[in-house]
């Protein structure tokens, strides 16, 4: 874990890393789930049948579902002491590089990238990489931006 005292205190840990130790397994129940949340129900998410014969082998999950598992995988690898609120300010880039498959085990490592002192509080940016339990390549890579602001 990367774990600061206050905000401004990010500026010392920018280029360190923290990798979770938990894997998570996306299932094709979640995957059912998000398409039913988004109405996203092409074959390759909901398919088993006709996603084997498909180009991955197997169905897999959305994108975005990927991308909104961020939170949930690097709760806890960064702790901001001195917070009094904490608000996703968006993303600068992402890049999807492998399809997870269903029932693949995922894992974030969080780099912290900038850290810099705004009106209200600090803004920090991270590199998240989701990385596949087995794979050469990661399923993405995001630039996640907070806003901390001081308790």
């Amino acid at each position: 874990m990367i774990a600061v005292a206050t905000p401004g205190g990010l500026v010392d840990v920018i280029g360190q890393s923290v990798t979770a130790e938990e894997w998570f397994t996306v299932d094709q129940a979640r995957i059912d789930a998000f398409a039913d949340t988004t109405d996203d129900h092409q074959w390759i998410h909901v398919d088993p049948v006709r996603a084997a014969q498909g180009p991955f082998g197997a169905t897999v999950a959305h994108g975005y579902l990927t991308l909104s598992l961020i939170p949930s995988l690097t709760d806890g690898l960064v702790e901001v002491g001195g917070t009094g609120l904490v608000v996703n300010y968006g993303l600068d880039k992402v890049r999807f590089l492998q399809p997870v498959t269903a029932g693949s085990r995922i894992r974030a490592t969080s780099t912290v990238t900038s850290a810099e002192p705004t009106a209200q509080g600090v803004r920090a940016t991270f590199t998240i990489t989701l990385e596949i339990e087995g794979a050469s390549k990661p399923a993405l890579v995001a630039e996640t931006v907070v806003l901390y602001f001081a308790a």
